[in-house]
């Protein structure tokens, strides 16, 4: 029998303020990684398109809208989540900079200076190096 594969997005969503660069965060409310900050997503539905899971999951997770969201790649190492074998669709998006409202499975959600970044949960290091060459 083959093991599960679980498909999972996530959303790097940047902003500008008074020149600086932010990346939107959300820190994580339960395991794995709790308290930990990382991208807004998780899993997809089995009857959900890729991109519509991530602005579901951004909205959910931050009250944020994207217009636009750009697919930037699959992030899927074994071992990236520690709740089995899991694959990420990672989306990039651009907003205007504005307030967030942490809720579903986020305790906080923040703002970060990209040059500035807390230690993030997963791969999420990778997925932000990959969208900041998008």
């Amino acid at each position: 029998m083959r093991p599960e594969i679980k498909v999972t997005v996530d959303a790097v969503i940047f902003a500008e303020r008074a020149g600086v660069k932010h990346l939107l965060l959300v820190q994580r409310k339960n395991p794995p990684f709790q308290d930990e900050w990382a991208l807004p997503g998780g899993f997809v539905e089995i009857d959900e398109d890729l991109e519509t899971a991530a602005r579901r999951e951004l909205k959910e997770e931050t009250g944020i809208d994207a217009d636009r969201l750009k697919q930037i790649g699959a992030f899927g190492k074994p071992g990236r989540d520690p709740r089995g074998r899991t694959v990420s669709v990672a989306y990039v998006g651009q907003v205007a900079f504005q307030s967030a409202t942490a809720a579903s499975d986020a305790k906080a959600v923040n703002w970060h200076p990209l040059d500035d970044l807390p230690t993030l949960a997963f791969d999420h290091d990778e997925i932000v190096a990959q969208a900041n060459l998008s």
